[in-house]
């Protein structure tokens, strides 16, 4: 609801007078919420946001149109926009009951047209966005998505807004190398793990990160080194000669976060956090694979 006010002047003979102020409350017809699904976001993970619209009068409201910004913000004088929509995704309901998905114009800003919301009742739009290049995935960045409704003169332009954080969370990759590929029985291998962190916190001792491999063939005497310091076995890492199992000690692994900046057209660069496991060892018989 809004609540108005106003008062006349009059003038004459050269002066005014003032009558006095009159007050109202203004019934806003339609009321509009805004809900994402989830509270956080990843660079891939998609979002889903929920908009419903009430109406609190009796008759029904047509002729309603709803824009969704995107999150758009402005960069360098231009808007880039963080969300994007998935075409496709539009549900409507009414009163609850499924409807036929309405026209949309993906923008960006998307804009859902033709909307009418029944007297006393509620439409409900669900539908899906995906990450884009140009939303912020440091720790504490946020994306905010405004929704705003429009129509006839008897509505009042209403929004919403929603805000989700960017999730504040390790995120690791790793591969494996084999130094050289080719060799004889007797002969070294070294095994070269470089783990990647594109998350932004670090994967700290408390992720207890656990690296393990069989290696085959099985080697012996080895020689291993976490970004160029050296292990020691039973203080870092577990390894079975018979078997060829090698293990790391929990939270022996540690990983940087990674590190993000925006690029003159507006998008987000990631640089990853890393971290290198080089493990050396002799041949301890013939090779049969070298993983």
């Amino acid at each position: 609801m809004a609540f108005f006010s106003n008062y006349a002047t009059l003038s004459y003979n050269g002066g005014t007078t003032n009558s006095n102020t009159v007050t109202g409350e203004l019934l806003e017809a339609v009321s509009v919420t805004k809900t994402a699904v989830v509270e956080s976001y990843t660079a891939r993970e998609d979002v889903t946001y929920v908009i419903t619209m009430r109406n609190s009068g009796d008759t029904a409201v047509s002729g309603l149109t709803l824009t969704d910004d995107l999150g758009g913000y402005t960069f360098d004088g231009a808007t880039v926009w963080p969300l994007a929509y998935v075409e496709g995704s539009m549900r409507l309901y009414v009163n609850g009951v499924l409807q036929a998905a309405p026209t949309v114009t993906a923008g960006p800003p998307m804009v859902v047209a033709g909307l009418t919301v029944p007297a006393g009742g509620n439409i409900t739009l669900v539908y899906e966005t995906v990450i884009t290049e140009f939303a912020p995935l440091s720790a504490g960045s946020e994306i905010v998505n405004t929704a705003s409704v429009a129509g006839t003169a008897r509505l009042v332009d209403v929004t919403a807004s929603e805000t989700i954080a960017a999730e504040e969370r390790a995120e690791l990759y790793i591969s494996k190398a084999v130094s050289p590929t080719t060799v004889a029985p007797n002969g070294q291998l070294t095994y070269t793990f470089v783990i990647e962190n594109v998350g932004n916190t670090a994967a700290a001792a408390e992720e207890a990160a656990v690296l393990t491999d069989v290696f085959d063939p099985i080697l012996e005497d080895l020689t291993v080194t976490f970004n160029g310091a050296a292990w020691a076995e039973g203080a870092n890492y577990t390894y079975d000669e018979t078997s060829g199992v090698f293990t790391t000690l929990a939270g022996q692994i540690t990983v940087p976060a990674a590190e993000y900046a925006q690029t003159p057209d507006g998008s987000w660069s990631v640089t990853p956090g890393t971290a290198e496991l080089a493990i050396t060892g002799t041949v301890a018989s013939a090779p049969q694979t070298a993983e």
